[in-house]
């Protein structure tokens, strides 16, 4: 019996972002326009040249601060 990745996800599916190999790509489309909205929710300035690995944190930081995440 084979099992089934999508029944039972790999551990390693969620990564560090400053282990990403794209890390220090621009971020993308969609990271910036969520950043944008929790960075106008928060008060925040946004940064619209961060890395997606940068973003990704930027992200999770205000989703902890307004309660999203």
């Amino acid at each position: 019996m084979t099992d089934d990745p999508k029944s039972h996800p790999q551990g390693n599916a969620e990564k560090d972002p400053e282990d990403w190999v794209t890390g220090d790509e621009k971020m993308t489309g969609a990271q910036a326009s969520y950043l944008k909205t929790l960075c106008e929710e928060a008060g925040e300035e946004f940064d619209d040249g961060l890395t997606k690995a940068e973003a990704s944190e930027r992200i999770d930081e205000l989703q902890e601060k307004s309660g999203r995440g």
